[in-house]
């Protein structure tokens, strides 16, 4: 099988669509180039929100990589159940998901959690929460540096929102948390800026708190866009997820990374509107719809093909006139957004040596595993 069709699945008339696939050599090999890019896999600490699954879990706990982050509780205790040493719930947790992520502390032991607070309300309440069950929370204080929807501005309220956090008993603030998800250009250079930018005040944050006799804050910072800047910083931990399937839209705007992509979704053509249109099975609900209708999937044996018109369950393309599609074709679709697809799927479908040869349960997709 050439390279050029890595792609394609042999026993196909066995798989029902739409489905997620992903293939397993793929995922290994990324993550190996992942820690071919950093100097140390201690500063590895990537987010699980892409995948949910233990299989890719336990691939990067046997690669030496011990520190993971998350944004949900169940993928947090997807993380526990594998046993993952060090887990950031990069999430403030109030209400209800406070009193889960302490059930979740207790009942997992062996994990080290940590979560984020940008207030003092919040890290109060967290203070109490921790006092009430007789543990200790690490805390990292949140930075807006751009993204602006958490998090708080790195300078002087940041700190005193750090000073004040030391104060409160039960908790223990450790680091910041600096995610920049809105620096994406595509050239390189002008990411670079934008994330140096981004980052001064962050690094003269945590200078100051070590003038002031603290012990030196754990800085987490970025994501895939901004990877390989961090990755040359000394002493950063950096947060990268989407590595590990990787999709057409970093393909397309992360030239620099050459990350395979590994996940796909495989959809059949159901009908035939009329002479020039053909209809897939491939809606809202099997491929992530939050980007422009022209920024849904690629299908990699159909490239040609424009889609038209989207519903929950189908996918309307313009394939032109003399088009030669007939129902029950099939085609490889690459997500540009892998992320929301995986959360569309209870499983994927693992695929090695061109067959299907397993499944993956996304178990973290879901809002509550036992917690």
């Amino acid at each position: 099988m050439s390279t050029q069709n890595w792609y394609v699945i042999d026993d196909i008339e066995d798989l029902d669509t739409p489905a997620l696939v992903v293939y397993p050599e793929r995922v290994k090999q990324n993550i190996s180039l992942l820690k071919s890019m950093m100097d140390d896999v201690a500063r590895l600490r990537p987010h699980v929100k892409t995948y949910k699954n233990k299989e890719v879990t336990q691939l990067m706990l046997k690669a030496g990589i011990t520190k993971f982050k998350c944004a949900t509780i169940a993928e947090a205790e997807m993380l526990a159940i594998c046993k993952a040493p060090d887990v950031l719930l990069a999430y403030q947790p109030v209400g209800p998901k406070l009193k889960r992520f302490v059930q979740l502390i207790s009942k997992y032991p062996d994990t080290k959690f940590s979560c984020l607070a940008d207030n003092i309300g919040a890290a109060v309440e967290i203070s109490e929460a921790a006092l009430k069950n007789k543990i200790r929370i690490h805390l990292y204080v949140d930075l807006n540096v751009g993204m602006n929807r958490t998090g708080i501005a790195p300078g002087n309220e940041a700190l005193q929102l750090y000073v004040d956090c030391e104060l409160l008993p039960g908790i223990k603030p450790v680091g910041l948390h600096a995610y920049d998800g809105h620096i994406h250009d595509t050239e390189l250079n002008i990411r670079t800026g934008k994330c140096n930018e981004a980052f001064g005040p962050v690094s003269k944050l945590q200078a100051d708190l070590m003038r002031l006799g603290y012990h030196e804050p754990v800085i987490i910072a970025g994501g895939s866009p901004t990877f390989p800047i961090y990755a040359k910083r000394k002493h950063i931990e950096c947060s990268p997820g989407t590595f590990v399937y990787w999709d057409k839209g970093y393909q397309t705007e992360l030239p620099e990374q050459p990350f395979l992509t590994a996940a796909l979704v495989i959809s059949r053509v159901i009908s035939l509107p009329d002479e020039t249109k053909i209809c897939l099975d491939l809606g809202h609900k099997s491929v992530a719809a939050e980007k422009e209708l022209a920024k849904r999937v690629f299908l990699l044996n159909a490239p040609e093909l424009v889609p038209i018109g989207q519903s929950e369950e189908h996918l309307v393309m313009e394939a032109g006139e003399g088009h030669k599609y007939r129902v029950g074709d099939v085609l490889y679709g690459l997500p540009y957004h892998i992320c929301p697809t995986v959360a569309l799927y209870e499983r994927a479908i693992t695929i090695e040596n061109n067959k299907t040869s397993g499944e993956w349960k996304n178990i973290a997709r879901d809002r509550k595993i036992t917690i």
